[in-house]
């Protein structure tokens, strides 16, 4: 199994860190993990288009984790030789998400109908909602989601990827909770969101400081690891995004909790289990 951090930014534009979106490849299917700016550029740079996508799952509906859904949706449309519906999993709100944005992109879809002879309509999307449980099983790879906390955004999910006897868990926007405990319990891989409190404290600013309250940290991200016994945690989503020459104070934050290897993942990082 090998989980790629296509992108690793934040709402804040970066000039070297796209849209949070992961990739996670398994038994020769690809699973894409939310859709912010930049993820078919990513995905590009990955070796990924849209028509090989197994399924697009999003964690929660933040404008930063779903910016180019609509940009994987098209794509996945005109780029398939033959149909091929678009299997979208996610939060319970997900469907009126999808809806809007076919809604959005009517026009659109009503120019490529007109001028391609072979296309006789608009994408096919196959949205799940799901709160907890399996939320994919084709025997070779399951998936399962948990419920997080970002509240108020709600609701949210995490997924678990299992494999071959490994598991992943990309976890989204949380804070620590029963939900999350769940997903990573023994897991081989947990890539967290995370601000770095001491850094946020310092911007005077009400709207920045309101992020603190929803976000896991270095501290309680490393915490979370320890107490689910995970091999491995990789911090993305970094808030801010760190200044060159101090990646090792975020991996430092989380030394003193947790014992296992620690990665602050850049854009297209990689790691195989």
């Amino acid at each position: 199994m090998e989980i790629i951090t296509l992108g690793t930014g934040s709402p804040i534009p970066s000039p070297d860190r796209a849209g949070p979106s992961t990739l996670i490849r398994a038994e020769g299917r690809d699973f894409l993990v939310d859709c912010g700016r930049g993820v078919q550029m990513r995905m590009a740079a990955a070796w990924c288009s849209a028509p090989q996508l197994t399924a697009v799952l999003l964690t929660h509906l933040h404008s930063d984790h779903i910016t180019d859904f609509n940009d994987v949706l098209t794509s996945r449309w005109i780029m398939s030789p033959v149909p091929s519906p678009l299997t979208v999993i996610g939060p319970v709100g997900t469907q009126r998400f999808v809806d809007r944005t076919l809604a959005m992109l009517a026009d659109d879809i009503g120019y490529r109908i007109a001028h391609h002879d072979d296309l006789n309509e608009g994408p096919v999307i196959q949205v799940h909602e799901v709160s907890s449980g399996v939320v994919f099983d084709d025997g070779v790879v399951r998936v399962l989601a948990e419920p997080t906390n970002h509240a108020p955004v709600a609701p949210t999910v995490g997924y678990r990827f299992e494999a071959s006897g490994k598991s992943a868990v990309i976890a989204g926007d949380t804070v620590p909770c029963e939900g999350l405990s769940r997903l990573v319990a023994g897991a081989d891989l947990y890539v967290q969101t995370v601000i770095r409190r001491a850094l946020v404290e310092q911007v005077p600013m009400q709207r920045f400081l309101d992020i603190l309250d929803y976000h896991s940290t270095t501290e309680t991200a490393a915490q979370t690891a320890a107490e689910g016994g995970v091999g491995a945690l990789v911090f993305t989503h970094p808030v801010p995004a760190p200044q060159p020459g101090t990646e090792q104070d975020w991996l430092d934050d989380a030394a003193a909790l947790y014992a296992g290897p620690v990665h602050l993942a850049v854009d297209l990082f990689s790691l195989t289990i």
